[in-house]
């Protein structure tokens, strides 16, 4: 058996950002994930356009899926970014979020941007990010281990347990399945180019749930274009928690990603 759609979305939005999942909407359903932004613009628009602000209490990931990006980073360091590569950024108890990330020689660059809930002794933890380039991210097939571990290979971000997180690209009908690792319950693909098939077709653009069991999912890619797209697992995050945002900078570490 395979693990078949529930919900599907398009999410809401104009312009470069569509948002599919929001902590007030789908967020609530699929915890510990509960914010997903796909983006494509002009890097010199958007960061240009983009103010600082802060996050506390949750982790956020920025996975590329086209383009490239450069960090500058006190803390991490400079280097670029391109598909595969990956910002990890644990907000903890408080760090300022907005101009770390700047364009690179692509005139425009897609991606997603997740916000993931942390567990209680995370939540008011020190800050920490990381710039992952795609040499780094281990492979399993045709998939990316952004976050967490999947048959042997683990990721380097150093995030919670029972959360996987992968970027997968397939050739048109290449067909790939996803075996959960053991309580991982909760599932949901959302594509950025292409087509899938799965127990339906999901299109660009769109953000699919899985029923909630330990099935495995097997996708295909369509018969046109390769399809590009990120899948995420998790444990379901058992505490009753939203992520916020703190109305100052905090106090003693203020982090500038």
């Amino acid at each position: 058996m395979t693990r078949t759609i529930v919900h599907r979305t398009r999410g809401y939005g104009q312009g470069p950002i569509v948002r599919l999942m929001s902590p007030s909407d789908l967020g609530e359903r699929l915890k510990p994930f509960v914010f997903l932004d796909l983006f494509e613009a002009d890097m010199r628009g958007l960061t240009g356009s983009m103010p600082l602000h802060p996050h506390s209490g949750i982790a956020t990931v920025t996975v590329f899926t086209k383009g490239d990006v450069t960090f500058d980073d006190p803390h991490a360091g400079q280097g670029t970014i391109v598909y595969g590569g990956l910002e990890w950024a644990r907000a903890g108890k408080g760090m300022w979020h907005g101009k770390e990330l700047s364009a690179g020689t692509s005139p425009t660059a897609q991606g997603f941007q997740l916000w993931i809930a942390l567990p209680p002794d995370l939540e008011t933890a020190e800050p920490e990010s990381q710039y992952i380039v795609s040499e780094q991210i281990p492979s399993v097939g045709p998939a990316r281990v952004i976050v967490g571990s999947y048959a042997g290979a683990a990721s380097p971000a150093r995030a919670p347990r029972g959360i996987n997180y992968l970027l997968v690209t397939l050739m048109p009908g290449e067909r790939w399945t996803y075996e959960p690792p053991a309580g991982h319950t909760i599932a949901w693909v959302a594509i950025s180019r292409g087509g899938l098939n799965a127990s339906e077709r999901v299109s660009k653009g769109e953000l699919a749930i899985f029923d909630n069991s330990s099935a495995p999912i097997t996708l295909e890619g369509g018969a046109d274009t390769e399809a590009t797209f990120v899948l995420g697992s998790a444990v379901p995050h058992p505490y009753d928690r939203a992520p916020r945002r703190p109305r100052r900078a905090p106090p003693d570490r203020s982090h500038f990603l």
